[in-house]
């Protein structure tokens, strides 16, 4: 009835981001920012062009600057699925749905859209008639009369079987505040139908579709006809079916409207939320896509969308707590909701792979002699937590590993950041999971790192915000590690391009990066063979260090690897003081390794299962002669269940695992885009990339 926007319903899931296997991140070169997919939900009755949701993909694909296409669903369930696995950014969708995704799956809310009065949500009365004890108890200014508990023994008017508004709201509100006890199992949904009778009594109305009492003017008509002695509605029921002022309109059994009286609300009915995962939608373009949704309403080029496709005034900004917390403060009281749901949205609440093996590519040549650094303790940690078996897959090359993930033979890998790139755009690899750098972040920086005397140090160090120490680099003699290094030649070259101090002719090979720098730098510069005193990281650095060059461009944590170590006689003999070294603003990330799969081969089900298991991983640290409470103990501790297995092997636990094999502290959930956009921003714009790349791992 009033709740009823049926085309909101149609259109059920609107703007899904996806950031993963590559949807967004071609951005240097086809002019927009990524990839939004709207996902929608189409009714046999959308046949009006005014109601093509194409309309409005286009409206957010104008103002997002955005591609953005529309992805057929055919459920709610669906759309909470897409959300929960990842596939899916954001939707909108029913509060039940919602609420599922919510308490489940951890969604958020980011906006709502607006009733015809201006509001999100729709309070829920229970109404009963003016002559009633109950009327009485709550108009005699009592504060000792509820008229809430005089609801006992009375015979309810129900809109239908696990309604919200007719049942759940009003069942969860005398549930939670204990006017009502469950009656029956607390794990079955249909235990409600023994509380309802059990609180009001049997002869309550909880009808089917269909039959008279059916729906908001079926549990009206209930109570006007003396079947009933509480209606459980929208507030405004009783006005849209009663009170209309041509009399024609209203409802054959209506009583008076003087007749009607509706007690306090007890609930509110949530307009539909655009609903978003917050693993998944970082909070920029969540914020982008919120100020589009509420600008709308003021937009004139959107009244159309809004009127004929989302049938709704508008969108308001607002967050889970606000918009679904009371909702969920009482359908959470319902018993058995969460396994209904689940059913009713055909959700799988299980994250157990559906495969029975799991393939691990790992790179031969890796291999080492220590045996706290074999991989197949990583592979039986997995097996344990999915209870499947799970191999590594020895492969010879970096090719070799990703053709096995391409072609299936193996299931996912952990990589570099150049490895994971090519993966991602070339073989159409997916990122999971990204491995954490030793201050927990899942990058590190390109710099320019100069003399600390040099003009361009001054300039940088000046805080002279006129002054711009890139603007001094042109004509200076530069030291490089070799001649297509990504930190030293193309991120680089990248970030002087981006920032128009050179332009690159893309008609040009990848071999062209060294006339890049003779011509931008000065043909002193020093771009080293493999046999060169000045080639690798050390020997540009070196370099810079014997006045070879003025600046060079390495990792961030370069200068301090060779030249800073505690131990003075492990630092190069060419090193200069720590001090002599000043490093200008970050040029570029680079990303940390990944944890890749294929999307195409590898379904959802079984990628979030491993997902979880490698999150796992950081939940186990190894502890020795921890003492506690007067015990001391030796073993692997849970911080997820707090227990210490003092029996298993040092080497399987967690922390264990991370460091030997990963070579760090902690895994992170991650996307494609999220892992690596940022760094392929800078090297899709370096010339011939895809040629250089294709060569190197050629089919």
């Amino acid at each position: 009835m009033a709740n009823g926007k049926l085309v909101s319903i149609l259109i059920t899931s609107i703007l899904i981001m996806t950031y993963v296997s590559g949807c967004i991140g071609n951005d240097s070169e086809e002019g927009s920012l990524g990839t939004l997919v709207i996902a929608y939900e189409i009714k046999d009755n959308i046949d009006i062009i005014d109601s093509n949701p194409q309309i409005f993909a286009d409206y957010l694909s104008e103002k997002l600057n955005y591609d953005v296409s529309l992805f057929s669903v055919d459920s709610e369930g669906a759309m909470v699925e897409a959300l929960r696995f990842g596939n899916a950014d954001i939707a909108l969708m029913d509060a039940g749905a919602a609420w599922v995704g919510w308490q489940q799956y951890q969604l958020e809310v980011l906006a709502a859209d607006l009733n015809v009065d201006g509001r999100t949500y729709y309070n829920a009365n229970a109404w009963v008639k003016s002559d009633s004890d109950v009327a009485s108890a709550y108009l005699d200014d009592n504060p000792y009369s509820d008229p809430f508990a005089l609801l006992s023994g009375k015979t309810s008017c129900h809109t239908g079987w696990l309604k919200s508004v007719g049942m759940l709201l009003p069942m969860g509100y005398l549930i939670g505040l204990g006017y009502a006890n469950i009656i029956g199992d607390p794990n079955d949904v249909e235990t409600i139908r023994n509380t309802i009778h059990g609180f009001f009594n049997p002869n309550s109305s909880i009808p089917d579709t269909g039959t008279p009492y059916y729906g908001y003017s079926g549990a009206l008509k209930c109570l006007s006809e003396g079947k009933g002695d509480v209606a459980f509605l929208e507030e405004n029921s009783v006005e849209i079916l009663c009170n209309n002022e041509i009399s024609s309109l209203n409802q054959e059994w209506c009583l008076d409207i003087e007749e009607y009286i509706a007690l306090p609300a007890f609930g509110q009915s949530p307009s539909h939320p655009v609903m978003y995962n917050p693993n998944f939608l970082d909070s920029e373009i969540t914020s982008k896509v919120t100020n589009i949704l509420v600008e709308m309403s003021s937009d004139p080029e959107a009244t159309n969308i809004l009127e004929n496709i989302l049938n709704t005034p508008g969108f308001i900004a607002t967050n889970t707590s606000v918009h679904l917390g009371s909702y969920s403060s009482l359908i959470s009281n319902i018993p058995g909701i969460s396994a209904y749901y689940n059913d009713k949205f055909s959700l799988n609440t299980s994250v157990s792979p559906d495969i029975n093996q799991i393939k691990i590519a790992y790179d031969l040549g890796k291999l080492s002699d220590d045996v706290d650094k074999n991989p197949e303790l990583l592979a039986d940690f997995l097996s344990q937590k999915l209870k499947i078996d799970v191999e590594i897959f020895f492969v010879n090359s970096q090719n070799e590993l990703l053709n096995s993930l391409r072609d299936g033979h193996a299931d996912i890998a952990i990589v570099n950041s150049e490895l994971a790139w090519v993966g991602w755009k070339q073989y159409e690899l997916a990122v999971m999971a990204a491995v954490e750098m030793e201050d927990s972040r899942t990058y590190s920086d390109t710099l320019a790192w100069v003399n600390s005397n040099s003009s361009i140090a001054i300039s940088h160090l000046d805080n002279d915000p006129l002054t711009n120490p890139f603007d001094l680099l042109e004509g200076k003699t530069s030291c490089h590690s070799d001649s297509s290094d990504v930190e030293s030649m193309m991120l680089p070259i990248s970030y002087l391009a981006k920032n128009n101090y050179l332009e690159l002719n893309q008609s040009n090979d990848i071999d062209y990066l060294s006339e890049i720098i003779y011509s931008f730098f000065n043909y002193n510069s020093s771009i080293p063979n493999q046999n060169d005193t000045y080639f690798g990281d050390s020997g540009a650095l070196r370099c810079l260090s014997e006045g070879g060059g003025d600046i060079v461009f390495l990792e961030e944590n370069t200068v301090n690897m060779y030249c800073d170590n505690v131990v003075i006689s492990e630092n190069m003999n060419w090193c200069l003081d720590i001090e002599e070294y000043t490093s200008l603003p970050a040029i570029a990330p680079i990303p940390s390794d990944s944890v890749i799969y294929n999307p195409e081969l590898l379904d959802i089900q079984t990628r979030t299962a491993v997902l979880n298991a490698l999150i796992s991983l950081n939940y186990e640290m190894y502890l020795e002669n921890f003492s506690t409470r007067g015990s001391v103990y030796t073993g692997c501790y849970d911080i997820s269940v707090h227990v210490i297995d003092e029996t298993s092997q040092k080497n399987m636990c967690g922390s264990e695992i991370m460091n030997n094999i990963l070579g760090t502290s902690g895994l992170t959930r991650a996307t494609s885009q999220e892992h690596l956009g940022q760094y392929s921003s800078f090297i899709a714009i370096i010339p011939d990339i895809s040629s250089y790349y294709s060569d190197i791992f050629a089919n």
